[in-house]
């Protein structure tokens, strides 16, 4: 019974990882007031009939803090690059040249610097709903494994394991967010 409960526990363990590095990525897409190449992450463009992820048609670089350029590798791209990144509505507006798309990041305004800080919260919040989605499907396992004989005493224990894992995991929920509010706030 107890390999049961521990694959359980590894589970939970394994898919509230997968929750706190999804949030990462998405924290890592808000942008912050410096140029990040991720930003255009989740872009996709059409390409020969097939959607394809931007930096696999282009070089996708940061030449200083408040400009990132996309160069494709095949200059038809571009229109189709530029137009996938006005959809995307990340907030930002392409400049053509004919050879380079370039974005500039203008300075953050304190209401967008606070819109910013409210979705990173919003995304903080649906990671700690996962998190709790986790806890509540290992517990029901738990309890199942219990009906069929696992004792009371290792039941709470492991319980007790998924509760400890779900605090954890919050905290750094939390902390994540702590740190991304104060890079967004920081001018």
């Amino acid at each position: 019974m107890s390999e049961s409960v521990d694959m359980i526990l590894d589970d939970a363990r394994d898919h509230m990882k997968k929750a706190i590095r999804h949030l990462e990525t998405e924290l890592s897409r808000i942008r912050a007031g410096k140029a990040n190449p991720q930003i255009l992450d989740g872009i996709h463009v059409d390409y020969y009939g097939s959607s394809t992820p931007l930096n696999q048609v282009a070089n996708v670089t940061t030449p200083d803090a408040k400009t990132i350029t996309v160069q494709p590798w095949e200059k038809q791209m571009l229109g189709d690059i530029e137009r996938a990144i006005i959809a995307s509505n990340i907030g930002l507006n392409p400049q053509n040249d004919g050879e380079i798309i370039r974005l500039y990041l203008p300075p953050l305004t304190e209401e967008r610097r606070k819109e910013l800080v409210k979705r990173v919260n919003a995304e903080g919040e649906h990671s700690k709903v996962s998190i709790r989605n986790i806890r509540r499907d290992a517990i029901e396992q738990i309890k199942k494994l219990q009906k069929d004989g696992l004792s009371e005493d290792a039941a709470k224990d492991a319980e007790g394991d998924v509760q400890g894992m779900t605090d954890k995991h919050i905290a750094m929920i939390d902390q994540h967010c702590k740190d991304k509010d104060k890079e967004i706030m920081t001018v």
